[in-house]
């Protein structure tokens, strides 16, 4: 019974605060206008995803300031990220915070070696990619946080076995994205978990996979997050083939061809990521095989799989481009290019 108050008062604290957050967001306005970008058609408010860091500030209160590197990268991490939502940030400026508070999780970890420069820069640069990808993959309810317990119940798994964090903190934010889920999982979102949510709850799973990997030395590890990367990774690819500026908002994700484009429902499309994510991880942890085999099988089988749909159905997406004046061919704009540049070395001669 006293293992189970302290966190039956967290719980407490933490759904009045998310409460609390939607009368602030309320009264000044810091909401979400649906875009020709958007998956979503409604006004909702924005930036309920910082009761991520609510969680990670109460577990500190409640069992001591065990990781206060983590802690304070996660608060640097969230408090630009917020303000990004309310205020665009300059992307240098989030950049250079996002390196920052990734050097205190190196600190965290027990690796900020100087001796390892080059170990260090490549690790930042890696997992600020990761901590970005899980923020683009943000775009419709659900998605968040059911993709997050999918990592989350894992992890809580291969504690129990390694104990390679205080099974107190894994609670703790299993808890907030609960509850988040309670008012963003549904067909009509109370709110969004905006970049503050996406990227805190990002940084959290990539301390506690980078925590793991330390303890253990089971790399697969990173695999936990296998469904994000492949759509991530290979739609930022795409994206490149067309000659776009990834940094710009896009609907070109598989999760947002299948909500927007096939019209399926928000919440079956979170569910399929979810499920699909923790099916997978599961099989690592409880199948008799080799970790990294079985995640290079189902890499390959998902890139695969990720292909063969966007090639079956990426045509509805620049039909709606088309339809908003917004397609643009690049093969075409390409040659165009290539003719003008061959027109004035003619010129010149």
């Amino acid at each position: 019974m006293e293992n189970i108050l302290p966190h039956v008062i967290i719980f407490a604290i933490l759904l009045v605060a998310e409460l609390l957050y939607f009368r602030i967001a309320d009264k000044y306005d810091i909401i979400d206008k649906p875009n020709l970008r958007s998956s979503h058609t409604q006004i909702t408010l924005l930036g309920g995803g910082i009761i991520f860091i609510f969680g990670a500030i109460l577990y500190a209160a409640f069992n001591g300031f065990r990781y206060p590197w983590f802690l304070l990268g996660l608060l640097m991490i969230g408090a630009v990220s917020f303000l990004d939502d309310v205020k665009t940030v300059r992307p240098r400026y989030r950049l250079m915070v996002h390196f920052a508070a990734m050097l205190l999780l190196f600190q965290q970890w027990g690796y900020l070696d100087l001796r390892y420069w080059w170990f260090i820069a490549v690790g930042i640069v890696f997992c600020t990619g990761v901590i970005n990808v899980y923020n683009f993959m943000d775009g419709i309810n659900g998605i968040t946080g059911g993709y997050s317990l999918s990592v989350l119940i894992p992890l809580i798994l291969l504690n129990e076995e390694s104990h390679f964090i205080d099974r107190n903190l894994l609670i703790v934010l299993t808890m907030s994205v609960v509850i988040f889920c309670f008012f963003n999982f549904r067909k009509k979102a109370r709110c969004f978990a905006g970049d503050v949510g996406a990227v805190s709850i990002a940084f959290a799973i990539v301390f506690l996979i980078g925590r793991y990997v330390s303890y253990t030395a089971n790399f697969w590890a990173v695999f936990l997050l296998l469904v994000y990367g492949v759509d991530g990774c290979l739609t930022i690819c795409h994206r490149l083939l067309l000659h776009e500026d990834i940094s710009m908002p896009h609907r070109k994700h598989a999760y947002q061809l299948m909500a927007n484009e096939l019209k399926m429902p928000h919440v079956l499309v979170s569910s399929i990521y979810m499920l699909l994510q923790l099916v997978i991880s599961l099989g690592a942890i409880f199948l008799p095989v080799d970790q990294y085999t079985y995640f290079a099988i189902v890499s390959a089988l998902l890139c695969v799989a990720y292909i063969l749909f966007k090639m079956k159905y990426y045509h509805l997406h620049e039909e709606y481009l088309k339809s908003k004046g917004l397609y643009v061919d690049w093969r075409k704009k390409k040659k165009e290019v290539v003719e003008k540049y061959s027109e004035e070395e003619e010129e010149e001669k």
